[in-house]
């Protein structure tokens, strides 16, 4: 499985009731397929894989799995807390058709690099499909370091990173892992044209859901170390990129969905709908970037 380039980490619609809008779900898939995504994540944090009941979780997964119908890869967000939990869920993720699992680092009990490096082993010896491990220690209260990365990389079921650190010297130092079987994949809109030119394979991305076009277009390009042209799709789209971040992901996410008719702008509890003063931003930057067909 080549893991590359544009990769969107899916909000998961609610309707007016909270309940899951599989109509919306679908939409969503089709019109990310259509602008040209290269890879899906289904319930990751993005998809507040938090607030989603296994049933709720397995529904997705199967509906995700067969609209895809083999056009893209189809990840499943499985991490927890919990290495046996992790293990079962990813495990259910393969038996759902899923191609690979995302696994965030375990969050709240703060592992050290040797547990870090167990838990992972474990699930990767096991799970039966591919894995892609996820750091985003300002979520889960710990950091998986690169020395750990390393030896993880030699594992034949561990094929990617999503690395949310941004600091340019993490990305360097994780490069320097890059191989024909374990690639490195951005977790950060912001530094990602960034990460590209430097050499990362790919963007497991939020604002890809609501651009999804132009976010192949900056890509590709950074990919193709177009570097003028990565520049300029970059700065139409970092205004975005910092929208996005005004609140906890994925609370502007969500209302900007709304405005686009996928879902309702309510995330589930704790997270709340988007604070009134930063609607009118986000749907002008959303007007604004469909008007000059970014």
């Amino acid at each position: 499985m080549n893991l590359s380039g544009s990769i969107c980490a899916l909000a998961t619609p609610f309707d007016s009731n909270g309940q899951l809008d599989l109509d919306a779900f679908a939409r969503l898939i089709e019109r990310q397929i259509a602008g040209g995504t290269q890879a899906l994540v289904i319930a990751g944090s993005t998809g507040e894989a938090h607030a989603l009941t296994t049933d709720e979780l397995d529904t997705l997964v199967r509906r995700g799995v067969d609209i895809a119908a083999g056009r893209v890869p189809v990840l499943v967000g499985t991490g927890g807390a919990n290495t046996a939990k992790t293990l079962a869920a990813t495990q259910q993720a393969f038996n759902l058709g899923a191609d690979a699992a995302l696994i965030v680092s375990p969050y709240y009990v703060r592992p050290t690099q040797e547990g870090l490096y167990a838990h992972y082993a474990a699930i990767a010896d096991s799970a039966g499909l591919p894995i892609v491990l996820y750091n985003v220690p300002g979520r889960t209260g710990c950091d998986l370091l690169p020395t750990t990365v390393a030896r993880l990389a030699a594992h034949p079921n561990v094929v990617a990173i999503k690395e949310a650190v941004a600091d340019a010297e993490r990305v360097a130092q994780l490069l320097a892992l890059r191989s024909d079987t374990f690639r490195i994949l951005s977790g950060d809109d912001s530094t990602a044209a960034r990460s590209l030119l430097s050499g990362a394979d790919g963007v497991i991305s939020v604002a890809n859901n609501l651009v999804p076009a132009a976010f192949r277009a900056l890509c590709d390009a950074a990919r193709a170390g177009r570097r003028d042209e990565t520049a300029a799709l970059d700065a139409r789209l970092q205004p975005l990129f910092d929208a996005l971040g005004l609140e906890s992901n994925p609370i502007p996410l969500k209302w900007g969905l709304s405005l686009q008719g996928l879902g309702s702008s309510r995330p589930r509890l704790p997270l709340t709908e988007l604070s009134t003063p930063h609607r009118e931003r986000l749907r002008d930057l959303l007007s604004n970037l469909q008007d000059a067909a970014v």
